[in-house]
């Protein structure tokens, strides 16, 4: 490298916007977190009083833990996409219980949802009593 070529890199503004944009970014970041781990303990207290989990927070946790994911992607310089708010919040992909037997598998992208449900068979426990 020389010495044309770092100068023209030090003044350049794409290099400085970024920095601004990641310094932003990382102290969102950091709210984030707070939020997360707030949304951790009120999901274990509902599943403590109900006995099981709250389904708007498990989506909520979802999208929110893909958010972590892109801003670490763009302070990384993974990715130059801008996560929310200079782009669309993402979308939750979370697996739903439906019954005690059956799993439905949600994936959820701004493109397509695709369902696929899973049956869990008692004689695939292993202490499951042999069906009559």
């Amino acid at each position: 490298m020389n010495n044309e070529q770092l100068k023209s890199n030090l003044l350049s503004s794409k290099h400085w916007l970024r920095l601004l944009f990641m310094i932003l970014f990382a102290l969102l970041l950091q709210v984030v977190s707070f939020i997360m781990g707030a949304l951790v303990i009120l999901q274990f207290l509902f599943s403590l009083i109900t006995g099981q989990d709250n389904i708007n927070l498990r989506k909520f946790g979802s999208s929110l833990s893909t958010y972590i994911y892109q801003t670490l992607k763009f302070l990384t310089y993974n990715s130059e996409e801008k996560p929310f708010p200079f782009s669309d919040w993402p979308a939750p992909e979370v697996a739903e219980v439906v019954a005690e037997d059956e799993v439905v598998i949600v994936e959820s992208t701004s493109e397509t949802v695709v369902v696929d449900t899973v049956v869990v068979d008692d004689a695939d426990k292993p202490d499951a009593e042999p069906k009559v």
